[in-house]
C-alpha cells in the first residue's frame, strides 16, 4: 500500500490521479476528512478524489492509533500534507501537523524500511539570500519570513541529523504551484488562480 497524505489537497489529488494512470489502486488516502464528532471536514474537497480509485480513507486525527490497531503492508509513504497558511502566526499549529506529524510520518517509513518523499517548501528560502539551491549544507543558514516556512525549515534541520533514515527519502520544495484543484485554499490560493477570478 502507498500512503498519501493531504489526500484531499490540491497537489496530492493529481498525483492519486497519476497513481490511478500508471494502475496504482493500491493506495491509502490520509487527510481530515472528518471532526472529531464524526461531521465532514472540507467537504468542498471530496470532488477532489471522487471517482478515483483507492484502497481506504483514513483520518489524520487517529491515523497513527489506527493503524496500530489493524496495521497493513505499505511499499511507500508520499507526504503531501500540512498547514500551508502563510498567514497564519499560531506556531503550535504547525508544530503538531506540520513538524510532529511529519515526524511520525518518517518514523513509520523507518520501521517499514519503505521510500519516504514529503513536501518541504520554497518557504524555507525566504528572502533568497542565499539563492535557491538544492544544497543541503546551506539548509541551517535560511531564515523563513513565516510560521509556516519554520515548520518547513524545522522538518528539513530533524530529517537531515537522524542517523538511521529509510532506504530513499526526498524533501521536494514547492514553489508556487497552481492549477484546478485549488479551490477549497480560500485566500492561500496561488496567485494566478485569483487573477484569473478577477478577470473572468
Amino acid at each position: 500500500m502507498i500512503i498519501l497524505t493531504g489526500a484531499a489537497g490540491f497537489i496530492s489529488s493529481y498525483l492519486l490521479a497519476e497513481l490511478n494512470a500508471i494502475g496504482r489502486e493500491d493506495i491509502v488516502l490520509v487527510d481530515a476528512f472528518t471532526n472529531i464528532d464524526g461531521s465532514i471536514c472540507y467537504p468542498s474537497k471530496e470532488v477532489n478524489f471522487k471517482g478515483k480509485r483507492y484502497a481506504r480513507l483514513m483520518n489524520r486525527i487517529s491515523f497513527f492509533t489506527d493503524f496500530e490497531k489493524a496495521p497493513f503492508p505499505i511499499s511507500a509513504i508520499i507526504h503531501l500534507g500540512a498547514k500551508t497558511d502563510t498567514t497564519l502566526f499560531d506556531e503550535a499549529v504547525f508544530n503538531e501537523l506540520n513538524v510532529d506529524f511529519s515526524k511520525k510520518m518518517w518514523h513509520l517509513a523507518v520501521a517499514h524500511q519503505v521510500p519516504f518523499i514529503y513536501a518541504s517548501s520554497a518557504a524555507t528560502y525566504g528572502n533568497g539570500e542565499f539563492g535557491y539551491k538544492d544544497d543541503t549544507s546551506l539548509i541551517n543558514q535560511l531564515q523563513p519570513l513565516n510560521p509556516y516556512g519554520w515548520s518547513k525549515q524545522q522538518f528539513d534541520q530533524w530529517v537531515l541529523e537522524q542517523d538511521v533514515q529509510p532506504p530513499f527519502w526526498a524533501g521536494l520544495k514547492f514553489f508556487n504551484v497552481y492549477g484546478p484543484n485549488e479551490y477549497h485554499k480560500g485566500r492561500m490560493a496561488s496567485v494566478i488562480f485569483h487573477a484569473f477570478k478577477q478577470i473572468k
